[in-house]
């Protein structure tokens, strides 16, 4: 079994460790080929994948749309299967999310990442699109954004999934026939003033001050994501914040 991650960052270098760990060839795409030797996958350029990619592969997109690239085009027909990592972005202004929300085409920020994910979903493979809510983990995410004292606490809701159960989500996708468009995220969506006051205390660092949070900006969506971990058989390491930061504070 071959795998190809592209873009092998926060989330992509989570899944090469998982895809080795179940033995299969990994290759991965970076602008920096060094800074992941030591995963021991083979990394390379995108604009190389025409000449490395292997037939009947594996493909991790998780490359944001680039109109200097079409990435789509460097994979030929060489693919099985192409799981790509979207964004609850897509959903516009819904507050409320699931897998039955329809994708707001009206939102210009949405249509760039829908017009990706249908070029995605009309090539020759069998493809399953993953649409995130706000991915953290170990240096990112909203502890940071406190511990900096430049997240902005506000009434809007937020929905977030920790790196690694999103990485595990990216593994059993590429693993199974599944087809579709689902958003992800864990089981506790909550006002953005909640989670500041959570991270100040854990922290012990003042509850940022300054402008409310602009729903515009950082959102005002709950995401419910158990259709597809339901699909995938997917038990979350991190169901809430209030694991997941405490989790990701330690391993940073």
């Amino acid at each position: 079994m071959t795998v190809l991650i592209l873009g092998c960052g926060f989330t992509g270098e989570r899944v090469a460790r998982r895809m080795k760990a179940r033995g299969a060839r990994v290759q991965v795409t970076t602008r920096d080929p060094q800074r992941l030797a030591h995963l021991g996958v083979e990394a390379f350029h995108v604009e190389q994948v025409p000449e490395r990619i292997e037939r009947g592969c594996l493909v991790l997109h998780s490359i944001p749309p680039d109109d200097k690239l079409d990435i789509v085009s460097l994979l030929g027909d060489a693919p099985a299967r192409v799981v790509y990592i979207s964004t609850t972005g897509v959903y516009g202004s819904a507050k409320d999310v699931n897998e039955a929300s329809p994708a707001d085409w009206s939102s210009d920020r949405a249509r760039v990442r829908l017009e990706a994910e249908r070029e995605i979903a009309e090539g020759p493979w069998s493809t399953l699109i993953l649409r995130p809510a706000a991915i953290y983990g170990p240096g990112r995410g909203v502890h940071e954004s406190v511990r900096r004292g430049t997240y902005p606490p506000g009434p809007n809701y937020i929905s977030r999934i920790h790196v690694d159960d999103l990485a595990a989500h990216a593994e059993a996708a590429l693993l199974t026939d599944l087809t579709g468009a689902y958003p992800v995220a864990d089981e506790e969506p909550c006002p953005s003033t909640e989670i500041a006051e959570f991270c100040s205390q854990l922290l012990h660092v003042p509850l940022p001050t300054g402008p409310v949070a602009a729903p515009r900006i950082f959102g005002d969506r709950r995401v419910d994501g158990s259709a597809i971990r339901k699909l995938l058989g997917i038990t979350l390491q991190y169901p809430s914040y209030r694991t997941g930061i405490p989790a990701a504070i330690l391993e940073a």
